[in-house]
């Protein structure tokens, strides 16, 4: 199969075209496929992106560019990339896969993204995989979020309650309820010097926390 298309829009072409084929092969089409080019391109891309960030951000803290990257490179982004990149439409899948829509499964298109990344590396080398991945990336580096934002609920709501001089939320599960293999716990989150409660439930403790936490915030910051 050609992939005149999707060469052009990474900006790079490859001098051996099987290298390509097999980035492009899910493990339900070929016993030659993608999956430990996953591996490497996953180690390629924290690299990089950590790097783009650290010359783009230089007043950044580790913590605000960790967690920028981890926006970047997470499964969802990834998988943005991929339907950009039109990657079902190039892809070998297995016909189970290609009947169930593995073509446009995030999961799918993400692991092709960082499958995509080794092939440019091994066919390429390192500094045409990071000129590469600077050019997907350009948009979103250019429009980077507030860091502050990507911090999770829990830890704004430990942040806000600390500007107060205020002691830290305490959390509880209330009950669970549901088969072990689909339990939702029910938890709360109290604090302490004023005894304001607010609860949550989710699929796991850690979710739940996270909403009960997300709840106090706009309890607190109306």
């Amino acid at each position: 199969m050609s992939h005149r298309r999707l060469t052009q829009m990474l900006g790079y072409e490859f001098r051996d075209p099987e290298i390509l084929e097999r980035a492009l092969t899910h493990r339900s089409a070929s016993s030659g496929h993608n999956e430990r080019m996953e591996f490497l391109g996953d180690g390629l891309l924290n690299g990089i992106v950590g790097e783009l960030l650290f010359h783009r951000c230089p007043k950044a803290t580790e913590g605000d560019l960790s967690r920028l990257r981890a926006s970047l490179v997470r499964e969802e982004s990834l998988a943005v990339i991929g339907s950009a990149l039109k990657l079902g439409d190039e892809m070998n899948l297995g016909s189970g896969e290609l009947k169930s829509g593995g073509f446009r499964r995030a999961s799918i298109l993400a692991d092709a993204v960082e499958a995509l990344i080794a092939a440019v590396y091994l066919d390429g080398g390192f500094e045409q995989t990071r000129a590469m991945l600077a050019r997907v990336f350009e948009d979103r580096l250019n429009n980077l979020p507030d860091p502050a934002s990507l911090k999770d609920a829990k830890t704004r709501l430990q942040e806000l309650l600390q500007a107060q001089a205020r002691p830290r939320p305490e959390y509880g599960v209330e009950r669970v309820e549901g088969p072990p293999h689909k339990q939702r716990f029910h938890v709360h989150c109290r604090l302490p010097d004023s005894d304001e409660i607010e609860q949550a439930e989710g699929s796991s403790r850690r979710i739940a926390e996270q909403r009960a936490a997300q709840l106090m915030i706009d309890r607190l910051e109306p």
